[in-house]
């Protein structure tokens, strides 16, 4: 069906924040190409599921097609429209499925050589778009905390190596009670600045008590979502003749409910921990990959002010038949592995940090749990320096901030 055949019963499936949008923006969504309207459906019925950061970006954006003149039109989605579709997709239900639409046309544009042009019209879009529609910046300086080591008695490993360059390292940490500062620092700061789900707190062992203005997710939370998600995992894997692909349709159609992930009471969070474990690329069995993977994503979606990740030990590697096996038996730990993890991914969170706006403004600390080790960045943190003097983690965030 054309884009300009497009009718407000037609979005009757969507949620209702989703349909309310939809309809409302109608005669701009009438006038994309084929070739680029999917896309942006496929983040529209996700509408009412999406943090505020996410909603107010895809709104922008929206925003931005009605403010276009019509000689515009051509510059922004010209090379869009010269894009050759099928016929199959052209009938396709693309409105309903914009997602399995986005997919057949992603095969599409290989098999007819096409994948280039539109790789060069979706990055001359971008550009525009940011150029019109530049990201917001934050009310207040982002903070990220990433505690690493819980369960290791002692290392030998160089911690904070590519941290280094970019701030202080202080090695005369004073470890006591350093949790418990940590939280409530992050708990004071939602209280001061409250925002929905402008502050985070991941664990990727059992979590501690969080505020009511702080979104918490922690592994073992998810233990029994986990569970039912691999039993899937490992049914669909058996079948005859299944592959990674018809794996990837069964998991993109799952919902909170399939694994119990209603019981939270926030749709929102509920639909974050869904694609957390079934995107995410060994969320499910290793408990590193879980805290990291959720700090990426948090950051990247829901654009947080606070962010405090704590890694705990994961399972020692075993064969993946073994470790998708939701048998209760008795997991090796890995703490000296882990710790090389949480190490890493203590660094992606910070690049992930700078990717942000505000990131000259933005601060971030990591510190190696129960020991006097911790390095800092921030702009008022001098780059590339070592303190061995005594301090604790609430002095150290009072020199970082």
């Amino acid at each position: 069906m054309p884009t300009r055949e497009l009718k407000p019963d037609q979005f009757n499936g969507y949620p209702p924040e989703a349909r309310k949008l939809a309809i409302a923006n109608l005669r701009a969504l009438q006038v994309l190409p084929l070739s680029f309207l999917p896309s942006l459906l496929r983040e529209l019925v996700e509408y009412d599921y999406k943090f505020p950061a996410e909603r107010t970006s895809l709104e922008r954006e929206i925003s931005n097609f009605n403010s276009l003149a019509p000689e515009q039109w051509k510059e922004w989605f010209g090379a869009f429209e010269k894009i050759q579709l099928s016929a199959s997709l052209e009938k396709f239900d693309w409105i309903n499925q914009p997602a399995q639409f986005v997919e057949q046309l992603s095969a599409h544009l290989w098999t007819t050589h096409q994948q280039d042009d539109f790789r060069r019209a979706a990055t001359e879009y971008g550009n525009r778009l940011h150029a019109a529609v530049p990201p917001l910046e934050p009310f207040f300086p982002r903070l990220s905390i990433v505690v690493v080591g819980q369960g290791v008695s002692a290392s030998e490993y160089p911690l904070f190596r590519k941290l280094r360059p970019h701030g202080a390292l202080y090695t005369n940490v004073n470890p006591e009670g350093g949790l418990d500062t940590l939280l409530e620092f992050v708990a004071s700061r939602a209280k001061a600045h409250p925002a929905k789900y402008g502050h985070w707190y991941v664990d990727g062992g059992q979590e501690n008590p969080c505020d009511s203005g702080v979104a918490c997710i922690s592994y073992r939370k998810l233990e029994p979502a986990r569970n039912q998600l691999l039993a899937r995992i490992r049914k669909q894997s058996e079948m005859p003749g299944s592959g990674p692909e018809n794996l990837r349709t069964v998991m993109s159609a799952l919902r909170p409910a399939d694994l119990h992930l209603e019981h939270s009471g926030d749709a929102v969070l509920a639909r974050f921990e869904l694609k957390l474990l079934a995107e995410g690329s060994g969320t499910q069995i290793f408990s590193t990959t879980f805290a990291q993977w959720a700090a990426r994503e948090a950051l990247r979606r829901a654009q947080p002010l606070t962010l405090l990740v704590r890694f705990a030990p994961r399972q020692r590697q075993r064969p993946m038949n073994e470790m998708l096996s939701v048998a209760k038996e008795t997991v090796e730990l890995d703490p000296a592995g882990s710790l090389v993890d949480a190490d890493l991914g203590a660094y992606y969170t910070w690049l992930n940090q700078q990717r942000l706006t505000g990131a000259g403004q933005s601060s971030f600390l990591a510190w190696f749990e129960g020991r006097n080790i911790a390095i800092a960045t921030g702009p008022a943190v001098p780059r590339g320096t070592v303190s061995s003097s005594p301090a604790d983690l609430r002095q150290i965030l009072s020199w970082t901030i």
